[in-house]
């Protein structure tokens, strides 16, 4: 692993089996009011060198330039076009006593926006609105109608808030041994990954494992969609729909898992138990199977479960407020990238990678959880950095030679920034819409 703090504290969070060290290529840095770029390169490291480890590489190559490319968006179409990323209106508004953020983009979220707000759907009239709503009786009136918002603390706020308190106390990595059987040595390649992800950090880990050999389903309810990131986060992957609410849903999704060796998910606390799908029912289908899970607010304190996504987590743990205060600004200033969600992906990989390896040493089956605050935390506790560098946007070398067929036509992609012997990964599904395969391996 790279030689940074932050690798420590992964290394730490990991366990105490070496991965092999990664060699880093083309440094680069990402323009950031905190270390994002310690934070990219160190979690994609753990991940290329907990895989590198599991495949028996001898060289792990990282090269650092494309991979905070791969922290952002990473295809080019070629004479077509990617949805717009975000609903027309999500965003920050100013409140009576502050700012807020409401998360929209998903047709539920902003119908519980607009309820609370009883106001017309556009940005007009959200933000005029917002303005006579203090900001955490808005984030506490929109939450408990099913949306998702998030009011702005600084950091000291977050320090204090019991929430805040709640995640720093809690470890980047938690690890449970669910069982034990006999060793087995379970490789990535044709790994059965069943992929109960959404936006963005668990869909980050799945396609880094796909790339690298794992057979990867992806599970999304009926209604379900992401048009701005489904580019990004289906490559590699195949892509079915389950209804878990009704009976023939959930027998076809027992199935999947008696036969998955890895269940990964950002389900709540209590929704898969919901579903008569819980934890012990798990266990009962698939004795051996390895879970990572993560959620945003982390797993204890008074938010644990409440519905959150990086931009939100960002508002809420003080990021945006720091980088408003040291740009100067009139309004919030998120990081660059959502880093909190890419680098928790390549976290969740790594974690996938580490209890594959210890399965097959000790026979013991581990479950992992994350959680996007915890991953801020270890961010925001290394302090802020100075905003410059000498960052240059995505140009033609930074793309990968060849053409990638996609299900909406041609494109280019960011070559990709892990190698394991020589070798980068290998795409067995190109990316496609949700919903594109059947529901079987």
């Amino acid at each position: 692993m790279l030689n940074h703090p932050f690798a420590a504290a992964i290394a730490a969070a990991l366990g105490p089996e070496p991965a092999p060290a990664v060699t880093l290529q083309a440094p680069a840095r990402l323009p950031a009011q905190f270390d994002v770029t310690g934070l990219a390169l160190t979690s994609m490291a753990a991940a290329a060198g907990e895989i590198g480890a599991l495949s028996g590489a001898k060289a792990v190559t990282l090269n650092a330039r494309r991979a905070l490319l791969w922290f952002g968006m990473t295809l080019q179409p070629q004479g077509w076009a990617i949805p717009a990323p975000w609903d027309p209106i999500a965003g920050d508004y100013a409140t009576a006593d502050g700012w807020i953020r409401l998360h929209t983009n998903a047709p539920h979220h902003r119908a519980a926006a607009l309820a609370v707000l009883d106001c017309d759907p556009t940005r007009a009239a959200v933000a005029e609105a917002v303005r006579s709503w203090p900001r955490d009786a808005l984030e506490t009136a929109v939450v408990a109608a099913g949306g998702a918002a998030a009011a702005m603390h600084d950091l000291a706020a977050w320090a204090a808030h019991p929430q805040g308190a709640a995640v720093a106390a809690e470890p980047l990595i938690h690890w449970a041994q669910v069982t034990e059987g006999p060793a087995q040595s379970l490789p990535l390649a044709g790994l059965r990954v069943l992929d109960l992800t959404r936006v963005l950090a668990g869909p980050v880990a799945s396609r880094l494992l796909a790339g690298f050999g794992a057979r990867v389903l992806r599970i999304d309810p009926p209604e379900w969609s992401e048009p701005g990131v489904e580019p990004e986060v289906t490559l590699g992957k195949r892509l079915a729909r389950l209804d878990l609410r009704d009976p023939t849903g959930r027998a076809t999704f027992a199935e999947l898992i008696r036969g998955a060796d890895v269940l990964v998910h950002g389900y709540r606390p209590g929704a898969l138990e919901g579903l008569d799908l819980g934890a012990e029912m798990r266990r009962r289908m698939a004795p051996g199977l390895i879970e990572v899970t993560l959620d945003a607010y982390g797993w204890s304190g008074p938010w644990a479960g409440r519905r959150g996504f990086d931009s939100l987590v960002q508002m809420s743990c003080g990021i945006a407020a720091a980088g408003m205060q040291a740009a100067g600004a009139d309004r919030p200033v998120p990081l660059p990238v959502q880093a909190l969600d890419h680098a928790t992906g390549y976290l969740m990989a790594a974690a996938v990678a580490r209890a594959l390896r210890l399965r097959a040493a000790t026979g013991a089956v581990m479950s992992a959880r994350l959680s996007l605050a915890r991953t801020a935390a270890l961010l925001t506790g290394a302090g802020m950095t100075e905003a410059g560098g000498d960052w240059a946007p995505m140009g033609a070398a930074d793309l990968a030679p060849e053409i990638e067929e996609t299900d909406w036509g041609p494109a280019r992609r960011v070559g990709f920034p892990i190698t394991l012997g020589g070798a980068g990964p290998v795409w067995r599904h190109r990316a496609g819409p949700l919903g594109r395969d059947a529901a079987r391996w």
